[in-house]
């Protein structure tokens, strides 16, 4: 990169560990604390966005080939290894998607009380680490980012989640340091045979064939990766992590889990294992398509057995993540671009459901389903975005998980369509666990234990027109996130 660094990046990735550092020293009281955090997010959302304006403004080749906005510095030259943040099609909707989800966790954090400051200074180092891992262009400076949210990830779900919280925290932990252990063998190997860190050079080098590892040590380095990123995604039978964190995790948590950290595993697979290394993607190929199908299928059928409404979307996670992956397997631009577009709608939208169960947790104190019923009749408001986020989610048309759904299956239905109608047969599943939860909870016989209960705040209503919006306009004019991502999806696959 040749052009001098403007700062736009680094503001953008920095500027929430900037906010926790100003609460850390000077939050005086509560109310402060979430008005600062909130004007923090704000503006990043704000930086986010006039990232975008500006790219999709640029030629189409440009916004592929080069980002709108980078930095770049020297970092550790004995190892040549640079601080280098860039966006391009792929990660900028991803860090809109960040900033988007961080501003209506705050919004959506508003009923926290126990110790108010602490809990806001990680949840903005959380989202440091989360964009630093879209931003990264140095596969050493993209390790380090992905290891950063790690503590507070912890310490959220530890200290101010619910039931087995410490149990959930540390096996959040585990599994990812367990994936992160072999993403690091792989950074050594790549480093090694490449002789850079530069992961648009590594991906030149893939695509020309000139990555030096023989041919069981690229497999088996493609592999470290993609172990890492399932686990992350996550992949069945690497799943079982993410139940129990969005069980004992705080609303605002459940609500970035699902709508970014899941997607740091999406964007880490079409990225680097697609870009590094294209002949072992083909190789694996089939592989990922099985795993694919029975991420949809079993993550939608364990949907029925649960009763909790927050196990029940986790699971639902499962299933959906299970597309993107079935999307990436595709190889082909169209399905990759699916892919892509469906890791941005199913944050919408999952991150609004866990918003609106937050919300009916903290006002009915139960999210146990055979307990509820009759909500919709007391709390109008709530139950109106429930409805809008479950037919979003079971692939309603003008939505935007119909549009992302319909790009995935038109993408992978030419070379794999057992996979894509097996997939498909998924959604009908979703269909069904979706309108039979909203019938139970929302127009279920109405248990008495309700009748007092409040409708959503000013605040609420905010942080739920905010994720509702996205939603709409991606349902109705896909183009806006198609159009930029597919000129860097069609770089990263090869194809025309």
């Amino acid at each position: 990169m040749t052009e001098p660094s403007n700062g736009l990046l680094t503001a953008l990735v920095f500027l929430p560990a900037a906010g926790a550092v100003m609460i850390a020293l000077f939050g005086s009281n509560a109310r402060a604390v979430r008005i600062t955090a909130a004007g923090v997010m704000v503006a990043d959302l704000a930086l986010g966005m006039f990232a975008w304006y500006f790219m999709s403004s640029a030629d189409a080749s440009s916004i592929g080939e080069r980002l709108g906005a980078y930095d770049t510095n020297a970092w550790i030259p004995g190892v040549n290894a640079v601080y280098s943040l860039a966006l391009d099609g792929l990660s900028l909707p991803m860090v809109v998607l960040t900033g988007l989800l961080g501003l209506v966790a705050v919004l959506g954090s508003w009923h926290v009380t126990t110790r108010v400051r602490e809990y806001h200074v990680w949840l903005l180092l959380l989202l440091t680490g989360v964009l630093g891992v879209f931003a990264a262009r140095d596969l050493l400076l993209f390790f380090l980012f992905w290891e950063v949210e790690l503590i507070p990830m912890y310490f959220l779900i530890s200290v101010w989640g619910t039931g087995n919280k410490d149990h959930s925290a540390m096996k959040f932990v585990l599994y990812t340091l367990f994936g992160s252990a072999f993403m690091l063998v792989g950074v050594l190997v790549l480093r090694a045979s490449a002789g850079t860190f530069d992961m648009e050079a590594l991906t030149l080098m893939g695509q020309a064939g000139e990555i030096g590892p023989k041919f069981l040590t690229l497999n088996a380095v493609f592999f470290f990766f993609f172990l890492a990123f399932a686990i992350k995604l996550p992949v069945w039978p690497l799943h079982t992590w993410l139940p129990d964190a969005h069980t004992d995790a705080p609303t605002a948590v459940s609500v970035l889990l699902a709508g970014v950290l899941l997607k740091m595993g999406g964007y880490g697979l079409t990225r680097l294992n697609l870009g590094f290394f294209p002949e072992a993607a083909e190789r694996w190929a089939p592989i990922l398509v099985v795993l694919a199908v029975v991420n949809v299928l079993y993550g939608a059928a364990v949907v029925f057995r649960q009763n909790d409404l927050k196990r029940l979307i986790a699971y639902s996670s499962v299933s959906h993540m299970g597309l993107v992956l079935l999307g990436v397997a595709s190889l082909g631009v169209v399905g990759v671009t699916g892919a892509a577009v469906q890791m941005f709608a199913h944050g919408t939208i999952t991150g609004l459901l866990f918003l609106v169960v937050g919300l009916m947790y903290d006002k009915a104190h139960t999210r146990w389903i055979p307990d509820l019923g009759g909500l919709a009749k007391n709390m109008p408001v709530i139950a109106s975005v429930t409805i809008v986020a479950g037919l979003a989610s079971l692939g309603l048309p003008l939505l935007s998980g119909f549009a992302a759904e319909l790009i995935i299956f038109l993408g992978t239905y030419g070379t794999q369509p057992l996979a894509t109608a097996l997939a498909a047969f998924g959604i009908v599943l979703t269909a069904g666990y979706i309108l039979w939860t909203v019938e139970r909870v929302l127009f279920g016989p109405d248990k008495g234990r309700f009748s007092n209960l409040g409708d959503a705040s000013i605040v609420d209503g905010a942080a739920m027109a905010l994720l509702i919006a996205p939603i709409v306009i991606i349902g109705v004019y896909p183009a806006l996130l198609i159009d930029i991502f597919q000129p860097a999806v069609r770089l990263i696959v090869g194809g025309s």
